[in-house]
């Protein structure tokens, strides 16, 4: 080989390796925090619109089962059946990024609500005895959890606690987020993130209100811009959806007549706009598609419904969040889930209820409650009045004799 060759090869080795780093170095500007400490948390507000568009109190029809048994609860695994509120807070994750091994502290408040679940074994959770009926309407300083002291081990290889059934938690691990190492009264509890759950009674800052059989008022009630929406519709296997970019503050006066999508997309295709859509507001690219692939299969359910970016200020003020030591950045996106309660969903529950398809109504499952309430005030005939009383009844003792197993 000349000496012009072996030039030439060199010069060619060093080529491809820097394009390697530089493309391993990008990747990993994408996953990582550019801090030496940050923090990222994602989680979801699900609520119900009632005849006026606005979120109503509503009472689910379901149990905690899609959580592991190691997951901590309030009082009992099924005291979240019978909490009536306006917001089910769900699966908030908080992530850690640190550049060395630390000792943290976390303390979340949460307006008018109460914490319900939790992982890993948390230091206080108030309040821890019993509670009245009226406390979600009352209190308005709500509830608090607390971690006085966990370990962040950004180099640890965790052992995680599993079960063999399958649960929607576990996808939330699938990032590159430092292992968390808690203290617990039966031992130390390794995990990838600090979760907790909850019921509150707030006002939400967006309404939407059916128009038409197939247009949706919409309007933002708050003081600030909600980042972005998304209406969607599912009808059997066909879907569709519509990104309807940023909602403008209340103080423009402003509302939007929204026709209802094509059901002629993918779920797919969503998937991807909805990551795109969290990455812009700040998450990583791998806690995005792990938000997504903890949620993918109850957003993309049969329905109607809006899907909308909380604004931070509402988000801090409802649930205020205090770390120590401070991050240098932290990041928080909360996504508002509004069921919408259209024409076609009141024909297809009624039908499933008059011909006993338990297969359609296990599709609408918790919402089953709060749909034949709207529409019972809906209805103006005598009979049919009747009739759905008497499907609500037997949801309600559905959901009594779900709670005492």
């Amino acid at each position: 080989m000349t000496l012009n060759s072996s030039i030439k090869l060199i010069t060619r080795i060093a080529t491809i390796s820097l394009c390697s780093l530089f493309l391993f170095s990008s990747y990993a500007q994408q996953n990582s925090p550019a801090s030496d400490f940050a923090v990222h948390e994602w989680g979801t507000f699900t609520s119900i619109a009632g005849n006026d568009g606005k979120a109503v109190v509503w009472t689910p029809l379901s149990k905690s089962t899609d959580l592991p048994s190691f997951v901590e609860h309030f009082q009992t695994r099924n005291f979240k059946l019978g909490l009536a509120g306006t917001v089910r807070m769900e699966t908030p994750v908080i992530y850690f990024y640190s550049a060395k091994e630390r000792s943290a502290s976390v303390h979340v408040s949460f307006a008018k609500g109460l914490i319900t679940e939790w992982y890993p074994h948390a230091s206080s959770v108030t309040p821890h005895g019993a509670i009245s009926d009226a406390f979600l309407n009352e209190n308005r300083s709500g509830g608090t959890i607390a971690w006085d002291s966990f370990q962040i081990e950004p180099t640890r290889s965790p052992k995680f606690a599993t079960e063999d059934s399958a649960s929607h938690y576990y996808a939330a691990r699938q990032t590159s987020s430092a292992a968390l190492t808690a203290h617990s009264p039966t031992g130390d509890q390794q995990e990838r993130f600090l979760f907790y759950r909850g019921v509150t009674n707030v006002a939400l800052p967006v309404s939407a209100k059916l128009a038409s059989d197939n247009f949706i008022d919409l309007q933002n009630l708050g003081e600030n811009e909600i980042p972005n929406a998304i209406l969607f519709e599912r009808r059997g296997d066909k879907v569709g959806y519509r990104i309807l970019g940023p909602l403008r503050e209340q103080t423009s006066h402003e509302q939007a007549s929204i026709p209802l999508p094509e059901l002629s997309a993918s779920p797919d295709a969503m998937l991807n706009d909805l990551q795109r859509v969290l990455i812009s507001q700040g998450l990583f690219p791998d806690e995005a598609h792990a938000m997504l692939q903890t949620w993918k299969d109850s957003w993309f359910e049969e329905g109607a419904r809006l899907f909308y970016i909380l604004p931070h200020q509402f988000v801090e003020t409802i649930l205020p969040l205090s770390i120590q030591p401070t991050p240098n950045t932290t990041v928080r996106v909360f996504v508002g889930r509004l069921e919408l309660v259209t024409p076609a969903t009141q024909h297809a529950v009624e039908r499933a209820f008059a011909t006993n398809d338990r297969v359609t109504l296990a599709k609408y499952g918790r919402f089953l409650e709060p749909i034949l309430r709207t529409m019972l005030q809906q209805s103006t005939d005598q009979a049919r009045t009747k009739r759905l009383q008497t499907y609500l009844n037997s949801v309600y003792n559905d959901i009594v004799l779900q709670a005492r197993n």
